[in-house]
């Protein structure tokens, strides 16, 4: 029975001569496999897909922002570096200035200093020379009045004398 049953079904089967049935049936099953799959395999797989596109999408923009952000910020960051060595050079330069200033001062201050204390020492001197004028004033003071006595002492009469003696006591002050 199973041989009769091949034989009904593939007596006249030719594959490269379908037969209508063959080729109306086969049409349909793949018209309505494809619009199946088209309506619930495709449009998934092409949103799928489509997602993917707008992920990497937004991926390549993000990057490039990101890139750009990069850019901006490296020049951000290399102006920030160049007002650092600015202000840098001109700390050293307000600090080169403010020791050469105080260098100065402090020079100006020395020698108006050296100026001060030489002046002082001048007057120091001029009233130490007052001084010893007025010592040797009151020195010679005394002394004339010590000759003056021994002169009135000695009560000499005769002139001469007394002339010569006051001349030899004077000589004698002007050795000592």
């Amino acid at each position: 029975m199973l041989n009769t049953f091949h034989s009904f079904f593939l007596v006249d089967f030719s594959p490269l001569k379908p037969d209508f049935g063959l080729l109306f049936w086969s049409s349909l099953f793949f018209i309505l496999f494809w619009t199946l799959i088209g309506k619930f395999a495709f449009k998934p797989i092409v949103k799928a897909l489509k997602d993917r596109q707008d992920e990497i999408q937004n991926s390549l923009d993000a990057a490039k922002t990101a890139r750009s952000e990069m850019s901006n910020l490296k020049a951000e960051n290399e102006r920030i570096l160049a007002e650092a060595r600015e202000e840098k050079m001109n700390i050293i330069k307000e600090a080169k200035e403010s020791a050469t200033l105080l260098v100065t001062e402090a020079r100006d201050k020395a020698k108006e200093e050296a100026q001060r204390l030489l002046q002082q020492a001048k007057l120091d001197i001029e009233t130490a020379k007052k001084a010893a004028m007025v010592d040797v004033k009151n020195e010679i003071g005394v002394m004339s009045l010590q000759i003056a006595e021994k002169i009135i002492r000695k009560q000499l009469t005769d002139q001469k004398a007394n002339v010569e003696y006051v001349e030899k006591l004077v000589d004698e002050i002007k050795l000592n």
